[in-house]
């Protein structure tokens, strides 16, 4: 076996991610498009449906409930069909699942209970393309390289996801005809373009079918996958519940603040840390993350102004830290291909974000009608210090295993975080 590929300082931001080819290019291109399309439409949902279309909000919550488990935690489909028909026929056939339901909602203009099922659609398309999306990105990519491409993806989402809503806002209430159209428009051009990018290797995977595992949770990274299902529940307390206490506090616009700082952050520090990051030890990063959320939880609890924003770079910081060191360990721990560990990263996410919105939200109601809401978030923080260090219990158990001989040189261990082939 080749000398570690994760010692060392490795290389800078810039020579990591260039020269770019021109597929990789687009496919970074599409990763800002992308959202941008869908956050031009998405976050003002629960508005369209109940305002526009006259659905009662008890109705908007169960169907948005319904569309971001199906999002998230569909993820592990979309991972398994990329390992079975390849990464660039997924993509495709996810977003022409996505562009058939954003014209499902313009249809529901004329015909409303069509749009319950133009949001799944879109929710659909999303889980089968991001896995294949990730893997692409990182397909044949060293080690030392591939925190920059996943954090330069990172980037480019969250910047389509900030700018989207800032041009869609004044017209999805008084035009959204033509904003569906618009939308649908784009992702028609986006489809198009990812029938022109290459296959590649992981098009046709080779190996024997009959020992490499199939099912959808076979050879998963237990501890990566239990920390991201850890920290998007802690995170989602953030996500899930700020609105209202910010909206309470501040205003509207004030939050909208917040989001674009958090947005920024992610943009701009990610990729910079990216190196930083992957040179981390792994419980390190760990405590670091988890820490920092503590921290912006903590802050939050004040209800300022200064605090929501102190608050909300804190948090973003942390989940900047584990979502990305989550990702790469689970890469390097488990034998399944790209695809399949970043869909099984992403039902972690979704079952992580879905028990943050049953559990936080009784809560966030026993402290509402306790006239404390405040408490609500130090209970949070409180979990971010007491909750991790149940995950040494699985360190422990995945550590220095034995190996059977022949594997790897009969020297790696489940928690041998070198030990991954890069592009498998």
């Amino acid at each position: 076996m080749g000398e570690r590929t994760t010692r060392g300082p490795g290389p800078g931001l810039r020579a990591s991610l260039f020269p770019l080819t021109g597929p990789l290019r687009f496919l970074l291109l599409s990763s800002f498009l992308i959202p941008l399309g869908s956050f031009m439409v998405l976050p003002f949902m629960s508005v369209f449906l109940h305002e526009r279309l006259g659905m009662g909000l008890g109705t908007v919550g169960v169907v948005l409930a319904v569309a971001s488990l199906v999002q998230f935690s569909g993820g592990i489909v979309g991972g398994a069909l990329a390992d079975r028909i390849g990464l660039r026929r997924t993509m495709l056939w996810a977003l022409v699942v996505r562009t058939a339901g954003f014209a499902g909602l313009l249809l529901a203009l004329r015909w409303p209970p069509l749009a319950i099922w133009a949001l799944v659609l879109t929710c659909c398309g999303a889980a089968l393309y991001l896995p294949a999306n990730k893997a692409y990105l990182v397909h044949g990519v060293d080690d030392e390289r591939r925190p920059a491409f996943l954090s330069a993806g990172n980037a480019a989402l969250n910047a389509g996801m900030a700018v989207g809503p800032l041009i869609a806002g004044p017209f999805v209430l008084s035009s959204p005809g033509w904003l569906f159209v618009a939308v649908t428009a784009l992702f028609l051009a986006v489809t198009a373009g990812h029938a022109r990018l290459p296959g590649t290797t992981a098009e046709h995977p080779t190996g024997s079918e009959e020992t490499a595992p199939s099912g959808l949770l076979a050879g998963v990274a237990l501890l990566p996958f239990v920390a991201n299902a850890l920290a998007f529940y802690l995170y989602f307390h953030f996500q899930h519940f700020l609105a209202v206490y910010a909206v309470e506090r501040a205003s509207s616009a004030f939050y909208s603040v917040v989001l674009l700082l958090r947005f920024t952050l992610v943009i701009v520090v990610q990729p910079l840390a990216s190196g930083l990051i992957r040179r981390m030890p792994y419980a390190l990063a760990l405590a670091v993350g988890f820490t920092g959320l503590a921290a912006g939880l903590t802050v939050l609890a004040a209800g300022t102004r200064t605090a929501l924003l102190a608050g909300g770079a804190l948090i973003t910081l942390g989940d900047i830290v584990l979502f990305l060191k989550n990702d790469l360990e689970a890469l390097h721990r488990s034998p399944r291909s790209d695809a399949v560990v970043f869909g099984q990263q992403r039902l972690a996410a979704g079952l992580g974000a879905c028990l943050s919105g049953v559990l936080g939200g009784q809560l966030y109601g026993l402290s509402e009608r306790a006239g404390h809401t405040g408490w609500f978030w130090l209970l949070a923080a409180v979990q971010c210090l007491l909750l991790p260090p149940l995950l040494l219990t699985l360190r422990r158990r995945t550590a220095l295993r034995p190996v059977p001989d022949g594997d790897h040189e009969g020297a790696l261990t489940r928690d041998d975080t070198d030990g991954r082939i890069p592009g498998r």
